[in-house]
């Protein structure tokens, strides 16, 4: 292909797209890769030794090939003249998570390969999540089709097809999602290379790449603003210096423009770049990029950021607007350490969830209606062992369980401090009308620092979990909102509270207006702190606290209106509706104070309703 130099109008202006290539481990995604390849960047195919010698990817792998814009599109395309596509082919292994969320971070487009003798596994499923979370657009490659015998070949395809069809219906990418059935040989050859002996299906590869420019939308291009790129490899080049490969997140770079590291604290000059070993002098948000700098040590830098010095900020605690994932089986609790991807970068962080207040349960029926229920329903034999009787509750139909559906999530642009929310002891689901996508947060309290943008996305897993489980591990997704100093003084900032009960009982009324309560308070409660305080009966009667009533913790309760006659019970006495000595006059019911306090108050003991 001709030398691209992006900038230089006498040439080709290129627009990359990124192709993340995602799929379970073995189901054929670097083979796919290798048929579509015409260029390989420095860290491409399994370059990794291990990788070579387990036959899997263990780190992200970057190739690319570059076609002419079709005539038809041109006007979309406009101001370009190739598109240039560039494949990461994410590792499919278990244990490798992190890094699969790290390169689909900077993708545009996504390739989700299956196995189709196989169908859906573990990862699959993972990596749909992660296309949810990541990416708009979803083409399935339908791979190692030429295992199944030719006779039977078509039938299988078109049953498959229609599983996944079904399965898709209930995510973001819906039933109608493109779908393409391909042979791609490992080791196969390169579906661009003049005179290559493929051991691929050129057609249906060929196929797959004009599936992929059919369903690709035009990305906009933040090529303004403070630049940021993901770095992904390092290496040293004797003479040269050390080369940073990655892909530009936002912003422009030029030659010469100096360029912050933040997890090293040190700030180089840029001495040239190239994109697939080509020169360039300018690269813009999108483009895959190698950056050489002089002065650096490569094996300080694995993978983190590179940015317009002091520009991008450093966090250790953040608040972020969160949402769980539905097919993640386990309860996702407060306090709790999670492995927690932006970019990438995974670091481990304790998470505190918040949100709308979380109303009570309603109660069921009573204990003995629902045993005289269940008695009624069942019959005991000779032996006595109770059976269903035949003929109750629906005959042959089991219950069913609610479908998990994928539900938008439209983040919020801001955090309301000054707003009040109620402490979660456990992420709730999206399925709730409570708590709809876009209204639970998160406290993260990170045990590394991370260098990120505020509205970078976040992507919090078990990764601790065995990878032999079939479970999957992601458990919550976000978005940052703002940065956090865990210090008391900006905790108490947060208006997040915990609900509260005291529970007593009605002694005697006093009068129409007034009732004698006990056992909310001990002769020892500094009762001045509870007065004017609401309480409220079980049948929703609000009243207030308006004094203490002796010395051994009783107190008096106000109301408003006259307490019902219905509520008023007579004990004692000879007769009823006799006065009595002996007689008095009650209410049945208890006594419920409720108490809201502030989680990161500094004073405890304030009383809040």
């Amino acid at each position: 292909p001709t030398e691209v130099k992006m900038g230089d109008q006498a040439n080709p202006r290129v627009l990359n797209i990124n192709v993340g290539v995602l799929g379970h481990v073995d189901s054929g995604k670097t083979s796919l890769v290798k048929a579509l390849s015409t260029m390989l960047s420095t860290a491409a195919l399994d370059k990794h030794p291990d990788s070579r010698k387990r036959g899997i990817t263990l780190d992200l792998g970057f190739s690319a090939f570059m076609m002419d814009i079709p005539e038809d599109r041109k006007s979309e395309f406009e101001g370009f003249d190739k598109l240039q596509f560039t494949l990461v082919d994410c590792p499919g292994h278990a244990s490798l998570i992190k890094t699969v969320i790290g390169g689909a971070a900077i993708i545009d487009i996504m390739i989700l390969v299956i196995d189709i003798n196989k169908g859906l596994q573990t990862q699959t499923a993972e990596c749909i999540i992660i296309g949810e979370i990541l990416s708009d657009t979803m083409v399935v490659a339908l791979n190692k089709c030429d295992l199944i015998p030719k006779a039977k070949r078509k039938e299988k395809i078109a049953l498959t097809e229609k599983k996944l069809r079904f399965f898709f219906k209930r995510t973001k990418f819906g039933k109608d999602l493109p779908m393409v059935s391909t042979i791609a040989a490992p080791g196969g050859g390169l579906l661009h290379k003049e005179g290559s002996k493929s051991s691929s299906d050129n057609v249906s590869v060929k196929t797959l790449v004009d599936t992929v420019l059919s369903h690709l939308k035009v990305p906009k291009r933040a090529t303004r603003g403070n630049f940021r790129f993901a770095i992904d490899h390092c290496f040293q080049i004797k003479g040269q210096g050390t080369v940073m490969t990655g892909t530009v997140l936002e912003g422009t770079i030029h030659v010469n423009d100096a360029i912050e590291i933040p997890s090293l604290g040190i700030e180089r000059k840029i001495k040239s770049m190239q994109m697939f070993r080509k020169p360039v002098k300018k690269a813009s948000q999108g483009d895959r990029l190698g950056i050489c700098v002089t002065n650096l040590d490569a094996k300080l830098l694995e993978r983190g950021i590179a940015c317009s010095p002091k520009k991008i900020p450093t966090l250790h605690a953040a608040v972020a607007c969160v949402n769980k994932v539905r097919w993640f089986k386990h309860e996702v609790r407060t306090d709790t350490k999670f492995h927690c991807t932006i970019g990438h970068s995974t670091v481990m962080a304790t998470a505190h969830f918040f949100g709308n207040d979380i109303k009570p349960k309603k109660e069921n029926k009573h204990k003995d209606e629902q045993q005289q229920e269940e008695e009624q329903d069942t019959s005991t034999d000779k032996k006595g062992k109770k059976h269903k009787k035949e003929g109750t509750g629906a005959p042959g139909k089991k219950k069913k369980k609610k479908k998990k559906t994928y539900v938008e999530v439209k983040y919020p642009t801001e955090f309301d401090i000054d707003k009040e929310y109620a402490w979660h002891e456990k992420l709730i689901s999206d399925s709730n009308k409570d708590h709809p996508p876009g209204t639970q947060f998160a406290l993260l309290k990170f045990d590394k620092p991370v260098t990120c943008t505020l509205d970078s996305i976040v992507v919090a897993s078990k990764l601790d979990v065995s990878t032999d489980t079939k479970q999957c591990r992601i458990a919550f997704s976000g978005k940052l909102l703002s940065p956090l100093k865990w210090e008391p003084s900006e905790l108490e900032k947060f208006k997040i509270y915990k609900l509260r009960e005291r529970v007593g009982t009605v002694e005697r009324l006093q009068d129409e207006y007034t009732i004698i309560g006990k056992g909310l308070f001990t002769k020892e409660t500094d009762m001045s702190q509870f007065i004017g305080l609401k309480v409220k009966l079980d049948n929703g009667l609000q009243g207030t606290i308006s004094s203490n009533f002796g010395t051994t913790g009783k107190f008096k309760v106000s109301f408003v209106n006259k307490i019902p006659q219905e509520l008023i019970h007579v004990q004692g006495g000879k007769a009823e509706g006799k006065k009595s000595k002996k007689q008095k006059r009650t209410v049945r019911s208890k006594i419920t104070l409720p108490l809201k306090k502030y989680v990161f108050a500094v004073d405890r003991k304030r009383l809040l309703q």
